[in-house]
Protein backbone atom coordinates (compact mmCIF):
# COMPACT_ATOMS: atom_id res chain seq x y z
CA UNK A 1 0.00 0.00 0.00
CA UNK A 2 1.24 3.37 -0.90
CA UNK A 3 2.48 5.80 1.39
CA UNK A 4 -0.09 8.37 0.30
CA UNK A 5 -3.51 5.67 0.85
CA UNK A 6 -1.93 5.51 4.83
CA UNK A 7 -1.63 9.13 5.12
CA UNK A 8 -3.83 11.54 6.59
CA UNK A 9 -3.77 13.06 2.71
CA UNK A 10 -5.51 10.51 1.83
CA UNK A 11 -8.54 10.59 4.30
CA UNK A 12 -8.14 14.86 3.83
CA UNK A 13 -8.42 14.40 0.13
CA UNK A 14 -11.33 11.63 0.31
CA UNK A 15 -13.45 13.94 2.88
CA UNK A 16 -12.79 17.35 0.52
CA UNK A 17 -13.92 15.53 -2.67
CA UNK A 18 -17.03 14.14 -0.95
CA UNK A 19 -18.12 17.38 -0.03
CA UNK A 20 -17.18 19.03 -3.30
CA UNK A 21 -19.18 16.43 -5.08
CA UNK A 22 -22.00 16.91 -2.20
CA UNK A 23 -22.32 20.42 -2.59
CA UNK A 24 -22.42 20.15 -6.41
CA UNK A 25 -25.04 17.43 -6.90
CA UNK A 26 -26.85 19.41 -4.47
CA UNK A 27 -26.38 22.81 -5.76
CA UNK A 28 -26.35 21.14 -9.51
CA UNK A 29 -30.34 19.88 -8.86
CA UNK A 30 -31.61 22.54 -7.10
CA UNK A 31 -30.46 25.46 -9.80
CA UNK A 32 -31.70 22.97 -13.01
CA UNK A 33 -28.14 22.19 -13.54
CA UNK A 34 -28.26 18.18 -11.96
CA UNK A 35 -25.93 16.88 -14.62
CA UNK A 36 -23.27 19.53 -13.24
CA UNK A 37 -23.25 17.17 -9.61
CA UNK A 38 -23.13 13.97 -11.47
CA UNK A 39 -20.28 14.74 -13.30
CA UNK A 40 -18.55 15.49 -10.17
CA UNK A 41 -18.83 12.56 -8.71
CA UNK A 42 -17.51 10.74 -11.83
CA UNK A 43 -13.90 13.00 -11.50
CA UNK A 44 -14.46 12.07 -7.66
CA UNK A 45 -14.88 8.45 -8.59
CA UNK A 46 -12.17 8.62 -10.75
CA UNK A 47 -9.99 10.34 -8.38
CA UNK A 48 -10.61 7.19 -5.68
CA UNK A 49 -10.04 4.26 -8.16
CA UNK A 50 -6.63 5.69 -9.60
CA UNK A 51 -5.46 5.91 -5.89
CA UNK A 52 -7.08 2.16 -4.73
CA UNK A 53 -4.61 -0.95 -4.64
CA UNK A 54 -8.08 -3.22 -5.62
CA UNK A 55 -9.99 -0.42 -7.77
CA UNK A 56 -12.25 -3.33 -9.02
CA UNK A 57 -13.36 -4.16 -5.53
CA UNK A 58 -14.02 -0.60 -4.64
CA UNK A 59 -15.77 -0.45 -8.05
CA UNK A 60 -18.19 -3.44 -6.76
CA UNK A 61 -18.87 -1.71 -3.77
CA UNK A 62 -19.98 1.85 -5.46
CA UNK A 63 -22.39 -0.64 -7.35
CA UNK A 64 -24.02 -2.26 -4.75
CA UNK A 65 -24.07 1.30 -2.55
CA UNK A 66 -25.75 3.29 -5.87
CA UNK A 67 -27.97 -0.51 -6.21
CA UNK A 68 -29.17 -0.07 -2.72
CA UNK A 69 -29.47 4.09 -2.97
CA UNK A 70 -31.47 3.87 -5.80
CA UNK A 71 -34.15 1.76 -4.41
CA UNK A 72 -34.39 3.49 -1.09
CA UNK A 73 -34.52 6.99 -2.41
CA UNK A 74 -37.06 5.83 -5.31
CA UNK A 75 -39.11 4.69 -2.36
CA UNK A 76 -39.02 7.82 -1.06
CA UNK A 77 -39.91 9.54 -4.16
CA UNK A 78 -42.83 7.05 -4.90
CA UNK A 79 -44.58 7.75 -1.85
CA UNK A 80 -44.27 11.50 -2.07
CA UNK A 81 -42.30 11.88 0.98
CA UNK A 82 -39.67 14.21 -0.93
CA UNK A 83 -39.29 15.07 -4.56
CA UNK A 84 -36.99 16.96 -6.37
CA UNK A 85 -36.69 19.59 -8.90
CA UNK A 86 -34.27 18.42 -11.42
CA UNK A 87 -32.67 14.97 -12.82
CA UNK A 88 -35.85 12.95 -12.87
CA UNK A 89 -35.42 10.79 -15.24
CA UNK A 90 -38.83 8.52 -14.83
CA UNK A 91 -41.38 9.24 -12.41
CA UNK A 92 -41.24 7.95 -9.34
CA UNK A 93 -37.84 7.35 -9.38
CA UNK A 94 -34.60 9.18 -7.75
CA UNK A 95 -33.25 11.39 -9.94
CA UNK A 96 -29.84 11.09 -11.57
CA UNK A 97 -27.69 13.11 -9.05
CA UNK A 98 -29.09 11.59 -5.96
CA UNK A 99 -28.16 8.00 -6.92
CA UNK A 100 -24.58 9.82 -8.08
CA UNK A 101 -24.60 11.00 -4.23
CA UNK A 102 -24.70 7.35 -2.97
CA UNK A 103 -21.75 6.84 -5.28
CA UNK A 104 -19.95 9.83 -3.86
CA UNK A 105 -20.72 8.55 -0.72
CA UNK A 106 -19.71 4.82 -1.19
CA UNK A 107 -16.24 5.97 -2.03
CA UNK A 108 -15.76 7.27 1.60
CA UNK A 109 -16.92 3.97 3.61
CA UNK A 110 -13.25 2.44 3.13
CA UNK A 111 -11.21 5.70 3.46
CA UNK A 112 -12.64 8.67 5.62
CA UNK A 113 -16.02 6.41 7.06
CA UNK A 114 -13.39 3.52 7.61
CA UNK A 115 -13.61 4.40 11.75
CA UNK A 116 -17.30 3.11 11.67
CA UNK A 117 -16.48 -0.46 10.50
CA UNK A 118 -17.52 -3.06 13.52
CA UNK A 119 -19.20 -0.39 15.40
CA UNK A 120 -23.03 -0.89 14.21
CA UNK A 121 -24.84 0.69 16.89
CA UNK A 122 -22.44 3.90 16.35
CA UNK A 123 -23.09 3.22 12.56
CA UNK A 124 -27.08 3.35 13.23
CA UNK A 125 -26.86 6.04 15.19
CA UNK A 126 -24.38 8.31 12.67
CA UNK A 127 -26.66 7.21 9.76
CA UNK A 128 -29.96 8.11 11.86
CA UNK A 129 -28.75 11.43 12.48
CA UNK A 130 -26.81 12.08 9.84
CA UNK A 131 -28.83 11.14 7.28
CA UNK A 132 -31.50 13.31 7.79
CA UNK A 133 -29.18 16.29 8.30
CA UNK A 134 -27.81 15.81 5.07
CA UNK A 135 -31.27 15.96 3.13
CA UNK A 136 -32.14 19.30 5.55
CA UNK A 137 -29.20 20.88 4.41
CA UNK A 138 -30.35 19.69 0.77
CA UNK A 139 -33.93 21.20 1.55
CA UNK A 140 -32.56 24.69 2.83
CA UNK A 141 -30.27 24.63 -0.14
CA UNK A 142 -33.12 24.50 -2.59
CA UNK A 143 -32.19 20.84 -3.81
CA UNK A 144 -35.21 18.67 -2.29
CA UNK A 145 -38.66 19.72 -1.53
CA UNK A 146 -40.13 17.82 1.75
CA UNK A 147 -44.11 18.40 2.00
CA UNK A 148 -44.08 16.59 5.15
CA UNK A 149 -41.17 17.56 6.78
CA UNK A 150 -41.18 15.58 9.96
CA UNK A 151 -42.51 12.63 8.53
CA UNK A 152 -39.94 13.03 5.30
CA UNK A 153 -36.88 13.19 7.75
CA UNK A 154 -38.00 10.96 10.91
CA UNK A 155 -38.44 8.25 7.48
CA UNK A 156 -34.84 9.13 5.87
CA UNK A 157 -33.49 8.87 9.53
CA UNK A 158 -35.02 5.06 10.19
CA UNK A 159 -33.75 4.40 6.65
CA UNK A 160 -30.17 5.33 7.49
CA UNK A 161 -30.10 3.96 11.17
CA UNK A 162 -30.72 0.55 8.75
CA UNK A 163 -29.05 1.01 5.48
CA UNK A 164 -25.60 2.67 7.14
CA UNK A 165 -24.56 -0.68 9.11
CA UNK A 166 -25.30 -2.55 6.14
CA UNK A 167 -23.56 -0.61 3.95
CA UNK A 168 -20.31 -0.78 5.80
CA UNK A 169 -20.53 -4.58 6.44
CA UNK A 170 -20.57 -4.20 2.44
CA UNK A 171 -17.74 -2.17 2.31
CA UNK A 172 -15.55 -4.34 4.62
CA UNK A 173 -16.60 -7.25 2.13
CA UNK A 174 -15.52 -5.06 -0.92
CA UNK A 175 -12.76 -3.25 0.55
CA UNK A 176 -10.28 -2.21 -1.89
CA UNK A 177 -8.48 0.21 0.22
CA UNK A 178 -6.79 -1.83 3.38
CA UNK A 179 -4.70 -4.30 3.59
CA UNK A 180 -7.98 -6.86 3.76
CA UNK A 181 -8.68 -8.49 0.60
CA UNK A 182 -12.61 -8.58 -0.23
CA UNK A 183 -14.09 -11.50 -2.51
CA UNK A 184 -11.83 -11.08 -5.47
CA UNK A 185 -8.31 -10.42 -4.48
CA UNK A 186 -7.23 -8.52 -7.48
CA UNK A 187 -3.53 -8.62 -6.53
CA UNK A 188 -2.96 -12.60 -6.93
CA UNK A 189 -6.19 -13.20 -9.09
CA UNK A 190 -7.68 -15.42 -6.22
CA UNK A 191 -11.22 -15.83 -5.14
CA UNK A 192 -11.42 -16.03 -1.44
CA UNK A 193 -14.13 -16.08 0.94
CA UNK A 194 -14.30 -13.61 3.70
Amino acid sequence: MSAFLKSRAHLLVNFALFQLAWFACVLGGANGMPIAGTATVVIALAVHLRFAPRPGNELRLVALVALIGAVWDSIIVSTGLMSYPSGMLLPGVAPHWIIAMWVNFAITLNVSMNWLKGRPLLAAFFGGLGGPLAYLTGFKLGGVLIPDFWLGLAVQGLGWAIIMPLLLIIADRYDGISKQTGPLDETAGVTSRV
